[in-house]
């Protein structure tokens, strides 16, 4: 039996998620952002937490660590870096080290930017990444800790990741970064189908994740800083693409 992704809504636009590897009952949970949602999926499924595995310290992704923990003794995974802004870490982890849920493996990879000591989790057996508010469908996240140049090379490393890798995000933030994508690039017929796509799942009340890597170069503009046609259609021809994806994000911020 093949393992088993469970995505969920928690908070007010946060995503949760669930990994389960049925060939030793381990259960893992990506960021805790509210302990309710969470014991709910679990209870429904019939599974057992043994691990949360955290992206980065912000309260909307750790609200509901410290009750799980205490609930289950489940494993706390989260950045070495951040372990003393994220309470009840048991694995300190940090780039390309690899960390098990059952007989499943992830490769940590370092994605600093939203926050300084931001990661990812991308179990290639699975086929996905899990990215917390690095990457988001059409957007990545605010540079509240990090420079637009360690956000860009964040970017570019899950860029790399092959095009059919699913990715999975913190928020449900499609719509609102549909609307800014369409302002830098409106003539991109991929764009347009992904926003229309989006508009059908959000209407129809279906999570517009996960995606995939191979959409996400073909329509976010934060991965695609490096195309000529980007930097011109922001006034910028010819610029590195660290200063196109800058005003990017700083355009984002102010939209």
């Amino acid at each position: 039996m093949p393992a088993t992704i469970r995505l969920f809504r928690c908070r007010t636009d946060n995503y949760g998620v669930l990994i389960h590897d049925p060939a030793t009952g381990a259960t893992a949970a990506v960021d805790a952002p509210d302990a309710g949602p969470i014991r709910a999926e679990l209870a429904a499924a019939g599974w057992q937490l043994t691990d949360i595995l955290v992206t980065h310290h912000h309260a909307d992704h750790v609200a509901g660590l410290e009750a799980l923990a205490a609930e289950t003794g489940c494993r706390v995974v989260a950045a070495r870096a951040d372990a003393g802004r994220i309470g009840g870490v048991t694995l300190p982890v940090a780039d390309g080290e690899r960390v098990a849920v059952g007989a499943l493996e992830a490769l940590v990879m370092a994605t600093p930017g939203h926050t300084s000591g931001h990661i990812a989790f991308w179990f290639g057996g699975l086929g996905a990444v899990f990215v917390g508010d690095t990457l988001f469908s059409l957007g990545c996240g605010r540079l509240f800790e990090g420079t637009p140049a360690e956000m860009w090379a964040s970017l570019q490393k899950l860029r790399a990741l092959p095009d059919d890798t699913l990715v999975y995000c913190g928020h449900d933030y499609t719509l609102a970064n549909a609307a800014f994508a369409l302002t830098v690039e409106p003539d991109n017929p991929a764009l347009q189908a992904r926003a229309a796509e989006a508009e059908r799942l959000a209407a129809a009340g279906k999570p517009t994740i996960p995606t995939t890597i191979g959409v996400e170069k073909a329509t976010n503009p934060f991965l695609r800083a490096d195309r000529p046609q980007l930097g011109a259609a922001i006034g910028l021809p010819g610029a590195p693409a660290v200063e196109v994806f800058a005003e990017l994000r700083r355009r984002k911020d102010r939209f």
